[in-house]
């Protein structure tokens, strides 16, 4: 691995980059915070992927991606005299110190829901008037409500056993399918919502990361899907001139493949 002489003069050598492209290259001058925002999304949902394939490769590209990401948002904001990338890296540092009492100073924690419940009660007094104010309003649904739940367990606000948990789930789809009954569409998506949140909690209690998971089996469903594309254009049909019981055939031998 590189020294941290390397790894310093590989940061210095990016900073060095992009301010000759901030200076000289016609689309990077032209950008602006706003502009750059969904490209950074991308580049995250890019990151997440290639960790879900275990792709070591694809991870480093994408972390270089992300990385040029904050140091042109930085340029940005050295520009206007707002911050620069000396501001953002001495942020985090005093963020880090601040909120780990137990390295930087006399605090005594037993393991790592200790040092979680520390992380949130801190930034209650750091001036922030809820607990959920570090949830941001855009993420996507599925990830909120994991969030969410990790911030309040992380005050107390929690179940004590996965028993409990798994009790509600099935107090809601209880109610779920009173409302399917009715016909209510509203209540429905409204009863869905809770099943949805009960489950992300139970994946919380069993140690589980329900967006991996889910993602999984998007990655596990594609694939199978496309083999029985495939096998259904060696044979010269449309996936919708068979029928279902064709497809199934297939189907079952896309399981049997190696994951």
């Amino acid at each position: 691995m590189n020294s941290r002489a390397d790894q310093l003069k590989a940061f210095d050598r990016l900073l060095t980059i992009m301010n000759e492209l901030r200076e000289q290259c016609p689309w990077d001058k032209k950008q602006t915070m706003a502009s750059l925002r969904h490209l950074t999304i991308e580049e995250t949902y890019e990151l997440g992927d290639a960790i879900l394939d275990d792709d070591l490769n694809e991870v480093k590209k994408e972390l270089g991606d992300l990385l040029l990401h904050i140091v042109f948002y930085s340029k940005i904001g050295s520009e206007t005299n707002d911050f620069d990338i000396a501001d953002v890296a001495n942020s985090i540092c005093d963020k880090l110190i601040d909120r780990h009492p137990h390295i930087y100073a006399d605090v005594e924690v037993a393991n790592e829901e200790e040092v979680k419940q520390n992380w949130e009660k801190l930034k209650l007094k750091e001036g922030k008037k809820s607990v959920l104010e570090g949830v941001p309003n855009s993420l996507p649904a599925l990830v909120k409500a994991s969030r969410i739940q990790d911030k309040v367990a992380g005050v107390g606000f929690d179940w004590e056993a996965p028993n409990q948990v798994w009790e509600k789930v099935e107090e809601e789809l209880q109610e779920f399918k009173e409302e399917v009954k009715s016909g209510n569409k509203d209540a429905m998506e409204s009863e869905f919502g809770d099943v949805l949140f009960s489950m992300v909690n139970y994946a919380r209690f069993l140690k589980i990361n329900p967006e991996d998971a889910l993602e999984r089996t998007n990655k596990k469903f594609k694939k199978r899907f496309q083999y029985l594309e495939a096998k259904a254009k060696d044979l010269g049909k449309n996936l919708s001139d068979m029928s279902l019981s064709e497809m199934d055939v297939f189907w079952e031998e896309a399981k049997r493949l190696p994951k």
